[in-house]
């Protein structure tokens, strides 16, 4: 299985994973001509997605379902409690043929891969990761979460592939000029997580089978992305996993850590 980040950040996120001829999109917060044109740009053919995952209903994770209910086929992979959130903010009604409902802690099959969403800490309606498997990998996509709990950090472990949150850097935060009240729901136990938290998280999932590190959803105005990358790779140090940072403008593919 390939993984490859589309886009991550405060502007649009979407990630994908592509196993033989079906692709799997999680969250859609970029248009439908900028999946379509990074995947191209990839070397993957935009043709094979088939569905689109969807952690929560924040904008930023699903600014393009109007325009792909449109212009496409694909399915959408949410929790009932987003699915209604989505059609009320988007004034949309999603046919029940496109919907595969979910429930968090529930796995479902789709096409030869093993989605299983799990509940994170977040000011959403039922916001979720996913882990997602197939042939012996194990990937997660964990972002959007106040605080590293219990749960989480269970979901994170024996894992080839992590692409965890690392929003801000609180300091930069503290400082910038963020409203006062948007900087207290970032650094709350539902809203964003910090560098420090991220590297906490990932010492505590941290084993010999983890082979590749995507830092994900880094704020263009509160955390730099070596900030960031010092913070993991202060963790990582002499192991074998590679850290890579997804970042908003271009794609970042990471391959099959068996290939």
């Amino acid at each position: 299985m390939r993984y490859a980040s589309l886009a991550s950040g405060s502007k649009g996120n979407c990630h994908a994973f592509s196993r033989g001829s079906e692709t799997l999109l999680v969250d859609a917060g970029i248009s439908l001509k900028q999946i379509r044109l990074r995947l191209a740009e990839l070397g993957w053919d935009p043709g094979q997605v088939r569905a689109v995952a969807i952690t929560h209903e924040h904008s930023d994770h699903i600014a393009a379902i109007p325009v792909l209910l449109r212009n496409t086929d694909w399915d959408l992979l949410a929790t009932p409690e987003t699915l209604a959130r989505i059609q009320a903010i988007q004034g949309i009604e999603i046919p029940r043929s496109r919907w595969i409902p979910l429930r968090a802690g529930e796995a479902v099959p789709w096409n030869g891969m093993t989605v299983l969403p799990f509940t994170t800490p977040h000011d959403a309606a039922d916001s979720v990761a996913y882990r997602i498997e197939a042939g012996g990998f194990h990937a997660a996509v964990v972002t959007d979460l106040g605080h590293p709990t219990a749960l989480v950090e269970d979901h994170c472990r024996d894992l080839d592939l992590l692409v965890l949150e690392a929003n801000h850097d609180v300091q930069m935060l503290r400082e910038g000029g963020y409203p006062a009240v948007l900087k207290a729901r970032i650094l709350s136990r539902v809203g964003h997580l910090s560098n420090e938290s991220m590297g906490e998280l990932l010492g505590r999932v941290l084993s010999g089978r983890l082979r590749n590190v995507v830092l994900a959803h880094l704020s263009e105005q509160n955390n730099d992305p070596e900030l960031a990358r010092f913070a993991a790779e202060g963790i990582l140090r002499g192991t074998a996993t590679a850290l890579h940072v997804a970042c908003q403008a271009s794609a970042l593919l990471v391959a099959d850590p068996e290939n």
